[in-house]
């Protein structure tokens, strides 16, 4: 086991309408273990990234804990939060995520060197070249396509060998041929490196690639597949 949701869910509170608060996740329990793929599959606006950003120690629960390792992220205070999420947690961010004045080795490798962490410059290079962006090596980001910027991210992410993965929406930029060279790695990270990655998706390809499928309407989680 990597992650351990008890009960979570976020709630918001508003002024104006018929309803003071509503749930944009309602409570849910879930386990994220290590050698397997889970998607979470679900329409825009559903909760799928509010869940994904409380699991990944990003968004606080109204209600509920994440333990990782047995010690409950949210009673952590920033810093040692911060310490542990860099140590055990990698996510692809759905927007664009990159310092426009470093080259893009230089950003995959950004992480490592804001901890004074050894640089996983193999490690990046590998999978640069698994995810075909080798020769962009020593481009900046503003001379990249969409897709291009969207598989630096991964590969900045994979390149620090997370515990766990997460992933939103990793796919929405690519084409099918990247698509599946992206759910591919994932699914190499996660089966041959005895890890976890948890991809959050509407998109149907996803399917093919994983081991456990849970289904998001409304704030509720389903599981769809196991």
């Amino acid at each position: 086991m990597v992650i351990k949701a008890e009960n979570i869910a976020k709630r918001y509170f508003r002024k104006t309408g018929r309803a003071n608060n509503f749930f944009a996740v309602k409570p849910v329990s879930l386990d994220i273990r290590s050698g397997g793929t889970a998607v979470l599959m679900g329409r825009s606006g559903s909760g799928k990234t509010t869940l994904l950003n409380m699991l990944s120690g990003l968004l606080s629960p109204t209600e509920g804990r994440v333990l990782i390792d047995d010690r409950d992220l949210y009673s952590l205070d920033d810093k040692a939060l911060s310490l542990l999420r860099s140590e055990k947690i990698g996510v692809v961010p759905q927007g664009r995520s990159a310092v426009d004045t470093l080259t893009v080795f230089e950003n995959i490798l950004l992480p490592a060197a804001l901890y004074g962490r050894a640089q996983p410059e193999k490690e990046a290079q590998m999978w640069m070249e698994r995810l075909n962006i080798a020769d962009l090596r020593d481009v900046r980001p503003a001379e990249l396509s969409g897709g291009e910027l969207r598989r630096m991210a991964i590969v900045r992410a994979l390149a620090h060998n997370p515990e766990v993965l997460f992933a939103d929406e990793p796919t929405g930029d690519l084409d099918d041929e990247n698509t599946h060279l992206v759910l591919s790695a994932f699914q190499e990270y996660a089966h041959e490196k005895n890890k976890a990655v948890f991809i959050v998706t509407h998109e149907s390809d996803a399917l093919g690639y994983a081991d456990l499928v849970y289904r998001m309407e409304d704030g509720n989680l389903t599981v769809e597949r196991q």
